[in-house]
């Protein structure tokens, strides 16, 4: 089992991580879809997008010499109707340093090749923005 996740009542749910216990919490959005004041499941998985291409970048970046430590993502998640799913995920990746040309290639295609960029369902429209500290 990777986590167990319960329902708590109130619109919140709490997911627990089985090796770790680490916790996290989420939100049913309760007006309406509109305005939450917290992250809702569907924030969270659009989240994952940019957690797992920086954890792609760590892991695969180390034998590179790649750093990216202050790295950033600010991320905009729209959502679809009808039916009513993520439509698009709009990324804008914001780096601290300068790179190579060869580097700013490997980090790109890293980001398009992590774990949740691939698994994303091919309707979810992925938007990316690189910029880099020049």
């Amino acid at each position: 089992m990777t986590s167990k996740t319960t329902y708590l009542g109130d619109f919140k749910i709490e997911s627990v991580h089985e090796a770790s216990a680490d916790v996290f919490t989420t939100y049913v959005p309760s007006n309406n879809f509109m305005v939450r004041d917290h992250f809702s499941p569907t924030d969270i998985f659009a989240t994952a997008l940019a957690q797992s291409a920086f954890a792609a970048l760590v892991l695969f970046g180390k034998d590179r010499n790649v750093n990216i430590t202050g790295a950033t993502c600010d991320l905009k998640k729209t959502m679809y109707f009808e039916p009513r799913r993520i439509g698009e995920i709009f990324c804008v990746f914001k780096f601290p340093f300068s790179y190579s040309l060869e580097e700013k290639e490997f980090i790109e295609d890293t980001v398009k090749n992590s774990a949740v960029y691939l698994s994303l369902h091919p309707d979810v429209k992925k938007i990316l923005l690189f910029e880099y500290l020049n």
